[in-house]
């Protein structure tokens, strides 16, 4: 019972946003093998950076900015990792929003197993109602966050998708860098707030996902130019 709970409450939530983020590539929409495939490799991603995480934190490790700054590192760097040896590299990667759905894709697997091993405390120690309330809570925030910060980096890509390679780079690590900024300054707020402000940090994340939902409008229109020769 515990561990089909656990299961359930960390992919289904993951599964509802994903079904939401396809819908803005409805027009030519990514092979289902790759979508299913990219959602796995995020959830192994996740198990990656727990085990790369472990090596400096326990249970009296002092959460300062520094450590959080490490953390998220290294959460944004495996996701956009896995990602980019699953699909980022290949033929399949047409049109700059595949960017993003990808991105987000591997995303969101992520926060599926990071919800699963979050949620195995709360369903194996605490009332039910406390699991279901911390899955609602991951729901509108942490799975937000994943979101919202590996979509940052799939715009980057996205933006320069028909640009030359040093602008390719250079667009992708100002989107990681900003992905990570994000996810450090979510976390940094979230323990500092201690609960008295978390909503706003939650409506703040929130703010940035519609910024990108904007963002994606404009990406669709963007069209190569007519000697524009891939670079993958």
């Amino acid at each position: 019972m515990q561990m089909t709970l656990t299961i359930a409450s960390g992919i289904i939530p993951a599964l509802i946003w994903l079904w939401f983020w396809l819908k803005e590539d409805a027009k030519n929409p990514e092979p289902k093998k790759y979508i299913l495939m990219t959602f796995i490799v995020g959830m192994l991603s996740a198990l990656f950076a727990v085990f790369c995480q472990g090596f400096v934190i326990n249970s009296e490790t002092n959460y300062s900015f520094i450590i959080l700054l490490f953390l998220s590192t290294v959460e944004e760097i495996s996701k956009f990792v896995f990602a980019y040896f699953t699909v980022l590299r290949k033929k399949i990667m047409d049109e700059p929003i595949d960017a993003v759905i990808y991105m987000i894709t591997v995303a969101l697997g992520f926060a599926a197993m990071e919800n699963i091993l979050y949620l195995w405390t709360s369903f194996g120690t605490s009332f039910l109602n406390e699991g279901l309330i911390m899955t609602n809570m991951r729901f509108i925030g942490a799975t937000v966050l994943h979101t919202a910060s590996s979509g940052i980096i799939g715009v980057a890509i996205a933006l320069t998708f028909y640009r030359k390679k040093i602008t390719k780079i250079i667009g992708l690590v100002l989107g990681v860098i900003l992905s990570i900024g994000l996810h450090t300054a979510f976390n940094f707020l979230i323990i500092n707030n201690k609960g008295e402000s978390i909503l706003n940090v939650f409506v703040a994340v929130w703010i940035i996902v519609v910024i990108l939902l904007m963002i994606i409008e404009k990406i669709k229109k963007i069209k190569p130019k007519t000697n524009y020769q891939s670079n993958k």
